[in-house]
């Protein structure tokens, strides 16, 4: 079920053990990440093992239109989990979900934080393993291989 405060993560995605993944899994097999510590507790756990739990600037807010409640829920996390690829991350959190209509037609809109998380201090993003490379200033550049 989504609600407010789900922490969701990429399969693949590295992850300390204080981050223990639910049997459910979400559109994109995303998965989602059961913890029983406080924000402070977690930051803190996080930190005394090297890991960075990112909170990204800037929520995402996705809508889907449709009849289905449980698949118009799941296409809005699609959009959702779309955009928080495209800006590197490998986690996100709902902030809210609200279901009304527009014109009598349901409605879904989400507000999606993009999180990343990720061993060491500085943000690394996605694998360079699809034949990009990282610049100096830490902007991704695509580079053909010789």
């Amino acid at each position: 079920m989504i609600t407010s405060g789900l922490l969701l993560i990429e399969p693949d995605a590295p992850r300390p053990r204080c981050f223990e993944v639910d049997a459910h899994s979400h559109p994109n097999a995303w998965t989602s990440i059961k913890y029983t510590l406080t924000p402070q507790q977690l930051e803190k756990e996080l930190s005394a093992t090297g890991w960075t739990f990112f909170f990204m600037a800037g929520p995402i807010l996705v809508t889907a239109f449709g009849f289905d409640r449980e698949k118009t829920v799941n296409r809005a996390l699609k959009r959702g989990i779309r955009a928080v690829r495209q800006q590197g991350c490998n986690c996100l959190q709902i902030e809210s979900m609200e279901m009304d209509s527009f014109l009598g037609i349901p409605r879904v809109s989400m507000s999606i934080r993009p999180r990343h998380i990720q061993r060491g201090m500085l943000f690394a993003g996605p694998s360079l393993a699809d034949g990009a490379s990282t610049t100096a200033h830490g902007l991704r550049s695509n580079v053909a291989a010789t």
